[in-house]
């Protein structure tokens, strides 16, 4: 597992560093855990990812593995080999750039009724909004959308960003106290959301996830474990970018006009760059069940990698010498994506990336539109256990008395 790549120069020609101060990361990085092996470098991270032969560790991959071998059925987060070949393939049809694109009209009439809301009441918290948009849009490709009860963001964010920690082996040391606190909110999930959606699936087939899972003959308990794991690994990710870059653009005006009078093409670009810098999950886990050699060096069977992603994301010698700085117009080298590692790599890549920054420009454009949208209250930058990675709270932002003007 050795790979190699032609260092790229700097861009100090990039507008977004001349008169202003450089749009840098506004997260903190995640300290390395002396019990795991880290990887220090961009090449290294992306070949521990993309080595089929590493199991996934974090997640509660323990936790959710040892459930799936009493139940039948484990997520695809952390399937293996053929099996999760089989189920990549078969589902990847939700989230083809095509599929987002159909989802378009959708996403953009839920992003106009979420303005629309925020237009009425002049001041709201960003970070509520976007966790509105990112759980209905999600819900909407798996088919979560027949709860009893509205509020299905609310009881998702409750048992994704509580105190349970995702590193390996964290959860199966969890206080009784935790463990029965997230069974409580689970179990409030799937009374609400997730058997509602069975129940009308199996009534009435649609093309969505729930429905593909009931054909193969998945049990309630296999569907709200990969509706878990959709949530965890996507919903509230999704959320999280959004308020991040929503707050750097309001922290940046140059980098905000460049946005509203960009391309689309030229929009993601600034996005993926965003996410570069500050992508949400931080650290990634793989363990090894065989010996195995990373950039020349030898590691036991057993071994649990720790992988920094953010560091990764800013190796010189990879994304330039400016490596720390934000310029969606940096060359980098064949191969290397312009959001970095930061949805992964290899078999276990997110699927949905295309919709999450899909779906995070069609709100953003309609939100940084207003010319006297600012910000009221900056956030509390913390970070979640779970996902290991960042989570904005607060973000209060408002509209003047100009309100009914646009850019």
């Amino acid at each position: 597992m050795t790979s190699s790549a032609p260092k790229v120069p700097g861009t100090p020609g990039c507008p977004f560093h001349a008169g202003a101060a450089p749009t840098a990361s506004l997260t903190r990085r995640p300290a390395a855990d002396d019990a795991l092996e880290p990887v220090p470098t961009f090449n290294g991270v992306r070949d521990v990812l993309k080595d089929p032969e590493l199991k996934q560790a974090g997640f509660l991959a323990g936790l959710v593995q040892q459930s799936a071998g009493q139940q039948g059925h484990a997520p695809v987060l952390y399937l293996q080999g053929d099996e999760h070949t089989e189920m990549r393939r078969a589902t990847a049809k939700y989230f083809t750039p095509t599929a987002v694109n159909a989802y378009q009209p959708m996403i953009a009439r839920l992003a106009d009724d979420l303005i629309g809301e925020f237009v009425r009441k002049g001041e709201v918290n960003l970070d509520d909004l976007s966790l509105k948009l990112a759980v209905t849009v999600a819900a909407q490709v798996i088919g979560l959308n027949a709860s009893r009860l509205p509020g299905m963001e609310k009881r998702i964010e409750a048992f994704v960003t509580g105190d349970v920690d995702g590193a390996p082996g964290a959860a199966m040391k969890s206080s009784p106290l935790r463990q029965a606190r997230m069974g409580t909110n689970v179990a409030l999930f799937f009374t609400l959301d997730v058997k509602p959606a069975i129940e009308a699936r199996r009534k009435s087939a649609q093309d969505d996830l729930i429905s593909y899972l009931l054909e193969r003959e998945y049990s309630d308990q296999d569907i709200l474990t990969e509706c878990i794991t959709y949530a965890t690994a996507g919903m509230i990710t999704t959320r999280e970018f959004i308020t991040l870059a929503a707050y750097q653009m309001l922290r940046h005006p140059e980098l905000r006009a460049e946005y509203l009078h960009s391309t689309e093409k030229e929009r993601h670009a600034i996005l993926h760059e965003i996410l570069r810098l500050d992508p949400v999950v931080g650290t990634l886990y793989r363990r090894a069940e065989q010996d195995v050699e990373v950039e020349g060096r030898h590691y036991p069977s057993g071994t649990t990698f720790a992988l920094n992603v953010q560091t990764a994301n800013v190796d010189p010698g990879i994304v330039g010498e400016d490596a720390e700085q934000l310029c969606p117009h940096r060359p980098l080298p064949r191969g290397v994506q312009a959001q970095g590692l930061s949805f992964g790599d290899g078999p276990h890549r997110c699927p949905g990336a295309f919709l999450a920054i899909k779906e995070s420009d069609v709100f953003l454009r309609r939100l940084l539109i207003w010319r006297d949208l600012e910000i009221v209250r900056d956030p509390d930058i913390g970070y979640n256990e779970l996902v290991k990675g960042y989570e904005l709270r607060g973000l209060r932002v408002r509209l003047g008395q100009g309100r009914a003007g646009q850019a």
